[in-house]
């Protein structure tokens, strides 16, 4: 038996600040998943998903990153006011939100 349905990364991964590819931990991705994780608690009270942080997810220019599994959906650049869509469409209904959407991890190279 699976204790959750869904795992959702949010990379907090630092990076000095010069770095030129950057770093989620910058762009605010440590209070966004402390955030994600009370608004999600709040939508789905059954505690079935489970949002962790993540180290560097590889994909740092598009900071904060976030990936979404088993559906292998990867958003980037999202804001805490995106998360009531990412939480209806994507947790929920596996819908993937196409304005915040990664293509793909190969595509990101």
């Amino acid at each position: 038996m699976n204790r959750f349905k869904k795992h959702i990364f949010i990379c907090e991964n630092m990076r000095p600040a010069d770095h030129p590819k950057g770093c989620c931990g910058l762009k605010g991705s440590a209070e966004l998943r402390k955030i994600l994780k009370a608004e999600l608690a709040q939508a789905v009270p059954n505690n079935t998903y489970r949002v962790n942080s993540a180290g560097c997810l590889d994909a740092c220019e598009h900071g904060p990153v976030m990936v979404i599994y088993p559906e292998g959906i990867w958003y980037g650049n999202f804001k805490k006011s995106d998360f009531p869509e990412i939480i209806e469409s994507s947790i929920k209904h596996k819908i993937k939100i196409e304005r915040l959407a990664i293509a793909s991890f190969k595509d990101l190279k």
